[in-house]
Parts: structure tokens; sequence; C-alpha cells
């Protein structure tokens, strides 16, 4: 059953990726993947909400992992934060290409101890 909800998560993940990141684009029409890395930032604080609250007893180990696992894992795209990074620097935006691969990762990571954060006086 974990299975199974871990992929239809993971298929509603995809599809939030998918309108988060047109909205953002939309908003901001711009060279650099704000959108992208915008669904990273904000799937990596959720994983860390979710984390916490799994640790703190408030959720499941099953619903936890289907949470992180399938909505979260569906939602953000790191090979996609790396395809841009490639494409910025096939076009000659090598600063962009940087601040994306490393801004990403380091967006991502404090994003999580953020949500980790948040939920750490339940712990």
């Amino acid at each position: 059953m974990t299975a199974v909800l871990i992929c239809l998560l993971g298929g509603l993940g995809a599809m939030a990726r998918f309108t988060v990141d047109g909205a953002v684009r939309q908003r901001w029409a711009t060279s650099f993947p704000a959108g992208t890395v915008a669904v990273n930032v904000s799937g990596s604080f959720l994983a860390g909400l979710l984390s916490g609250a799994a640790l703190a007893g408030a959720l499941g180990g099953a619903a936890a992992a289907a949470a992180v696992i399938g909505f979260c894992g569906g939602y953000t795209t790191f090979s996609t934060a790396m395809a841009d990074t490639v494409r910025l620097a096939r076009d000659g935006m090598a600063l962009r290409a940087v601040l994306n691969a490393v801004g990403t990762a380091g967006l991502s990571v404090l994003a999580v101890l953020a949500g980790l954060a948040v939920v750490a006086p339940l712990l």
C-alpha cells in the first residue's frame, strides 16, 4: 500500500512542479531557471517540515515516507537543475551556471534545515 501511495503522491508532486515552475517562468521571464530553483527550495522546505513531523511523532512512518519520497520526490527536480546549469554554461553564462548549481544546492539544504527548525519545538 505504501508503494501505491508513493506513486500517487509522486504524480501529484510532478503536477505541482509543472504548475509552480510555469507560474514562476510566466512571472519572471529570464534565462536564469528561477522556476526550477523555486521548486527545489520549496520542496526541500516541505521535506524538512514532513521529516520533522515524522520525528516528532505527528506523522506516521509510512505516511511520512510516502509524502517525502512520493510528493517531494516528484515535486523537486535536481536533474533539471543540473541540466539548466549545463545549458547556462553552454550558452556562455558561466557565472549564472555556477550560481545555479551552488545556489540551488545551498538554498535547498538551508530550506530543509528551516523546515526542521519550524517543527523543532515539537521534538
